[in-house]
């Protein structure tokens, strides 16, 4: 069942966000615009789309998350996979499961840490540019 599921929703999710999917839905919205004469604008005829447009809706908001879910879980996946076989700090792995403030946290470290790597390299260009101003360049003759 799962499976089925599965194949189901990336197939929706993929027809979903086709040009023609966009276009043919425009479509529904134009003729249903146009009958409202023919309808009188009636409340039945107004009902049709909001009704149409509505479980629609409610439909493609799960199978949309599931298929955001099940890709977000596999870039987890792969990136916690980068880092076991890397440098990297093994204790980042699974930190998707911590909460917002938790992730927020570490976050703010990584980029103080960034920042102070970055300012660590600025200075050693700078004293390499210093130092090779002051040695005198020897011309070949």
């Amino acid at each position: 069942m799962e499976k089925l599921f599965t194949k189901i929703a990336n197939w929706v999710a993929h027809i979903a966000g086709l040009p023609p999917t966009f276009a043919v839905c425009c479509l529904i919205v134009v003729v249903w615009a146009v009958s409202g004469p023919f309808f009188g604008f009636s409340d039945t005829w107004q009902l049709v789309i909001n009704t149409g447009t509505t479980v629609i809706t409610f439909l493609m908001v799960f199978l949309i998350q599931n298929t955001q879910n099940r890709d977000g879980a596999a870039i987890q996946a792969k990136l916690d996979e980068l880092i076991r076989v890397s440098a990297g700090h093994n204790h980042f792995i699974g930190i998707e499961h911590l909460t917002e403030s938790e992730v927020e946290e570490i976050r703010d470290k990584c980029e103080r840490a960034a920042k102070r790597h970055d300012e660590h390299i600025a200075a050693m260009a700078a004293k390499k540019a210093v130092a090779q101003k002051r040695t005198p360049k020897k011309h070949a003759a």
